[in-house]
């Protein structure tokens, strides 16, 4: 979140995750624009029907498909566009076009390769991949004070905490003051009420069914094991400089106050609004300014009752072990990122219950060395050996 705050002209923007949920709505937001962005660019895993009505709408000529068998359909149906394949065609999609924002929506830590590009190239970063910063925080935040770039927060309660601050916990030289602490809000899941039996013996469909928000499976599945918050957690430490002490969590089934910040003489603001992923999106595309919306509005006629709850970390220990990965540092994000993505890969595919994801990842904490983050390389093979050790594991048993 450094450089000059002066954004002029218009902008030319690549989308990756484009075919998931933030990736859609990051398209309408552009729509909604009008001449502000220009989309050069999208990046897809595997959605080519999606991604090939996406080119075709908005008159891009630079696409990528994670799924390289599918390159040729896409370039068939996409006849005068350079289409890059493979697992690395995110990152040689971004190192090939000029753009100066890039919406970073790849789940996972499969978008950090194409992410990192990005900031070296001095292209701002609206960041709705977490993983990003999860899994090498350590490196992701000098090479944005290097590269003098915006790292801008989609997630809606890093947009949250974003919005405020400006003009509130922030020195000229953009760094925070005056804040004690901020609260990240959770809508608790579905499993907010059941007990810690029924969550440990959950169904793949009961996982999913998330009463607030409608995202992909992956992120529906880490909202359920309260993994999700855990992992924003860590983001928060990173994008805001905060200690692990400096960053609550509180449940708010409504969804409607997004995160707070309190500051030293016990103020406490919040940003508040529809659960509407349209809204954090269009603010790090327009920030500092801020532009019509085309998100829902909030009907204050049916608003009554705003619930909060203290998490319980016995039901939901993902969050403890948050606290742990910022206190250990290095690779730890790495490793725990990993061991939460196989093992949620493994759960929707039915071969583990949906208890043992957390475990798994923190049993991958237990077990591998967390290492000093030297370079990508180093946070790759710590994902890597926690992914062995998943596997490893659910083999044996």
């Amino acid at each position: 979140m450094s450089g000059d705050a002066n954004r002029p002209g218009r902008r030319r923007l690549i989308v990756l995750g484009c075919t998931g949920s933030i990736g859609v709505n990051t398209l309408r937001v552009a729509e909604n624009l009008g001449d502000a962005y220009e989309v050069v660019g999208l990046a897809a895993g595997s959605n080519a029907d999606v991604l090939v009505e996406q080119a075709t709408k908005f008159g891009v000529d630079r696409v990528a498909i994670a799924n390289a068998d599918l390159a040729a359909s896409v370039r068939n149906r996409l006849p005068n566009a350079t289409v890059y394949a493979g697992p690395d065609a995110a990152e040689q999609l971004v190192r090939d076009t000029d753009a100066e924002t890039i919406v970073a929506a790849i789940v996972g830590a499969a978008g950090l390769p194409a992410t990192i590009a990005a900031i070296e190239k001095g292209m701002d970063v609206a960041l709705a991949n977490k993983e990003t910063l999860i899994a090498a925080g350590e490196l992701v935040i000098p090479l944005v004070k290097k590269h003098g770039v915006h790292l801008l927060p989609v997630d809606s309660e890093h947009s949250a905490i974003f919005q405020c601050i400006q003009g509130n916990g922030q020195g000229s030289n953009g760094s925070l003051r005056g804040i004690k602490r901020i609260v990240l809000t959770a809508s608790g899941g579905p499993f907010r009420n059941a007990t810690r039996e029924q969550i440990e013996s959950a169904t793949v469909e009961k996982a999913l069914n998330h009463p607030t928000w409608n995202m992909g499976p992956k992120i529906t599945i880490d909202s359920a094991t309260m993994m999700n918050k855990a992992l924003e957690i860590i983001e928060a430490h990173w994008l805001f400089g905060l200690t692990g002490e400096q960053i609550g969590v509180i449940i708010h089934p409504q969804s409607i106050a997004h995160s707070f910040v309190e500051f030293t003489d016990h103020s406490v603001l919040a940003q508040l609004g529809p659960p509407d992923m349209k809204t954090p999106i269009q603010y790090a595309l327009t920030w500092p300014e801020r532009a019509p919306g085309c998100s829902a509005e909030m009907d204050w006629t049916k608003l009554s009752t705003l619930v909060f709850e203290q998490p319980d970390f016995e039901r939901f220990p993902s969050l403890r072990h948050a606290y742990r990965v910022i206190d250990l540092g290095g690779t730890a994000g790495a490793i725990f990122n990993a061991a939460n993505e196989a093992a949620v890969a493994a759960f929707l595919d039915r071969r583990i219950p949906f208890g043992r994801i957390t475990t798994l990842a923190a049993s991958a904490l237990d077990a591998i060395d967390v290492q000093p983050v030297r370079d990508l390389d180093t946070v790759l093979a710590a994902d890597r050996a926690a992914r062995a050790f998943v596997a490893a594991e659910i083999t044996s048993g």
